[in-house]
């Protein structure tokens, strides 16, 4: 009990936890990440000449600068973001450098390694435009009206040039090609979160309920409706059900995300399953897919050797647990599409099952990593958005490594960072760019509420 005249002392404000920054280990993290990758580099050399490359310093300078500049970026403008994102990117952008560097010692006509690391300089130069002039996610939400109109119109460009491989989604003039379904993925994913934020009350609390599943009215889902369908079916046209799949994928998350209703889940199973069946027994391009997807050892039978997936598959078997070892596997063999579809066969081979395992934890951290950046941040678009995009590289990776593996059906994608393809490791390191904006808001904020409630705590404690 106080004594007359004294005052009770009141309790001392909560210190403001000050969030660690964390740039320090991004850095290391990058050293690790460079110096593994020229180990690598000098791995292949080693194993097919006996000798280091003699490209092995101007590579390590090359790819060591890149990374230098990126984190300076990041350390400058997004000094909050987390630092994981930056040195997966690198790590795998490496590996998938060195690779390539591999596969070319058998090709020596066509040697894709300097266009990839031209590619991937471009890829780290918007890399660095995007976290230093983008300063506020939220300004993005501003276009998702022009984001979605730019992707329908990357999306139809394809059709009016020739086919390669049986698919239109490519651009060729004068030598030069462009994926725009590459580009049309991030974009469509910008107009995914805009919308679905600005109307999510709408989609998950009216309309008619079915089944398990509350329907919204058909002026709120009816825009986002006809716009997935018309991406769809201008990717069906041109036979690049990969990336199709990939944005019916994209859609039913975001909406799930957006709504909290597992039924969007189901319906989006159940319709994968109905559109998979209908366009594998009725397209013939697809349905010779399918066929070597449940007979992978047909043309064998048949006498007239083994198709792409059954060389990947002994690629696979060849490589056990530990690998044959860089530069020293036979993934040659599966043919054209070895420097790209099936560019993980020679991961697999060459680093075993142990390597093939690491570099599905890679991916598996950048995922990760995306989708705790959303869970943190308060703003819907931005939450929306940074599980989009985690979402993309989740199933790009899915996709791709079933089909190889001979889990689904091939389809014709690159794998994030590691497959040949300028337009996919251009727009990878476009995604990693956001995702580390989108990290660096998530946590700058949490820090700002601390201080703010502190700041306040403090006021209360000293008013009469």
């Amino acid at each position: 009990m106080l004594s007359p005249g004294t005052t009770a002392q009141a309790d001392p404000p909560a210190p403001v936890v000050r969030l660690p920054r964390r740039r320090g280990i991004e850095f290391t993290l990058l050293v690790v990440a460079v110096l593994l990758s020229v180990y690598g580099y000098c791995g292949v050399g080693l194993a097919r000449t006996g000798a280091v490359p003699p490209g092995a310093a101007g590579y390590g300078a090359g790819l060591g600068v890149l990374a230098l500049l990126a984190h300076l970026a990041v350390r400058l403008r997004a000094p909050c973001a987390d630092p994981l994102l930056l040195p997966i990117a690198v790590l795998l952008n490496g590996l998938g450098l060195v690779l390539i560097y591999r596969l070319d010692l058998e090709t020596p006509a066509d040697r894709a390694a300097p266009t990839q690391l031209v590619w991937s300089t471009l890829g780290v130069g918007l890399f660095i435009a995007v976290v230093v002039l983008l300063r506020d996610h939220r300004v993005l939400q501003r276009y998702t009206y022009v984001s979605v109109v730019t992707a329908l119109a990357l999306l139809v460009l394809p059709i009016f040039f020739p086919s390669v491989n049986g698919a239109r989604i490519w651009i060729r003039i004068a030598g030069f090609s462009i994926q725009p379904g590459e580009f049309a993925k991030v974009m469509l994913a910008l107009f995914f979160a805009g919308y679905l934020a600005a109307n999510r009350n709408a989609l998950a609390y009216t309309g008619r309920r079915v089944w398990l599943l509350q329907l919204p009215t058909g002026r709120v889902l009816g825009p986002i409706l006809a716009v997935w369908l018309l991406s769809v079916g201008v990717l069906v046209l041109e036979r690049d059900l990969g990336t199709s799949l990939l944005f019916f994928g994209l859609f039913v998350i975001l909406l799930y995300v957006a709504t909290g209703r597992t039924g969007w889940i189901a319906v989006g199973l159940l319709l994968a399953a109905c559109g998979a069946f209908a366009v594998g027994w009725l397209e013939p391009h697809v349905h010779s897919r399918v066929e070597d997807w449940l007979h992978p050892f047909a043309s064998i039978e048949a006498g007239r050797g083994p198709n792409q997936l059954a060389q990947s598959l002994f690629a696979f078997a060849a490589g056990g647990i530990l690998g044959t070892g860089l530069g020293a596997g036979h993934s040659i063999l599966i043919g054209f599409a070895v420097k790209s579809d099936f560019i993980l066969a020679t991961a697999g081979e060459e680093l075993g099952l142990a390597g093939l395992s690491a570099i599905f934890i890679l991916y598996g951290l950048l995922v990760e990593r995306g989708i705790r950046a959303g869970l943190v941040l308060r703003d819907p678009f931005g939450r929306l958005l940074a599980v989009g995009l985690a979402s993309i590289v989740a199933l790009q990776v899915f996709v791709i490594a079933g089909g190889v593996t001979g889990l689904i059906p091939l389809t014709g994608m690159a794998m994030p960072f590691l497959a040949q393809g300028g337009s996919s490791v251009v727009t990878n390191w476009i995604i990693v760019a956001l995702l580390m904006r989108l990290s660096d808001s998530a946590r700058g904020r949490s820090e700002e509420e601390q201080q703010a409630s502190g700041a306040k705590q403090r006021g209360a404690e000293v008013a009469p």
